[in-house]
């Protein structure tokens, strides 16, 4: 099969058992529960790029069924796994057909844009790379607000620089990279040099068995980020950019999440076409 066309597989890890959420697939957000929201992404990022398929991965009887109810493959994995890569892994190596391709789409992220997905996947097949996740470059604007929250929540929102080549130097919960000259640099034009890294990853199949296989690394351990463990294993990322959107929070992990995402709806109207 031409590299062009090869199969890809969309894992959306859901567990039951969140600690700051319980049973947050479930959960109604503008009256479709978050996996509806983010299995519809899922299905439309599919059909945008084709020869893809979309698999709930689930630690729970009720969310499989759930799954099943909205007409999307679903499959139950071991309790035990703590990570969404690695239930990721799990349940692409279990498939009839190996996958070439596999999108780690995290349950909990409803506002991902189908053409993200797609981009991600025509990016792996297009390339020899065997990681792809999205950037957003942040305005002045944006970044002046980013600090701001770091001022009280330091580890929530990743950054990263990029080689000439697109590739990942490093990813960061700090701003990364320091800038000198910002003044001369805001008059210049709308945009910061700063790039805001979206939790989103395509793995070739067999980078993701190495990854798996692999302990975690310090930088990793340090930062709380599992992508600097390919780049500690001398492992390149691809990072692809795409279009900041109004609907932008990093995911639903507490109530006071979904009353963000909800008001974000309520402000910005649904995010996806397939729903009006």
């Amino acid at each position: 099969m031409p590299e062009d066309e090869s199969p890809a597989l969309i894992v959306i890890p859901a567990r039951f058992a969140s600690q700051r959420l319980p049973g947050k697939p479930l959960m109604p957000i503008a009256g479709r529960t978050l996996l509806e929201r983010v299995v519809a992404v899922a299905h439309e990022g599919a059909r945008r790029v084709g020869n893809a398929e979309v698999v709930v991965a689930t630690d729970d009887g009720r969310i499989l069924d759930h799954a099943r109810s909205l007409g999307c493959d679903a499959i139950i994995t071991d309790a035990a796994i703590s990570s969404g890569s690695g239930r990721a892994w799990a349940a692409a190596r279990d498939r009839e057909i190996a996958p070439s391709v596999v999108v780690n789409l995290q349950g909990d992220a409803p506002f991902v844009q189908p053409a993200t997905i797609a981009a991600l996947i025509a990016a792996l097949r297009g390339s020899t790379v065997g990681v792809a996740t999205p950037v957003v470059r942040l305005s002045w604007e944006a970044l002046d607000t980013l600090r701001r929250h770091k001022q009280t929540s330091p580890f929530s929102g990743t950054t990263c620089a990029r080689r000439a080549d697109q590739c990942a130097l490093w990813f960061s919960k700090a701003v990364i990279p320091a800038i000198r000259g910002e003044a001369q640099l805001r008059q210049d034009g709308p945009l910061s040099p700063v790039f805001r890294h979206l939790g989103l990853y395509a793995y070739r199949l067999e980078t993701l068995g190495r990854f798996e296989a692999t302990p975690p690394t310090p930088y990793e351990l340090l930062e709380g980020l599992e992508q600097l463990r390919f780049l500690e294993s001398g492992e390149d990322i691809l990072t692809v950019e795409v279009a900041a959107l109004p609907h932008a929070m990093s995911g639903i992990d507490t109530p006071a999440d979904v009353a963000m995402a909800e008001r974000l709806i309520d402000e910005h109207g649904e995010p996806h076409l397939s729903w009006i």
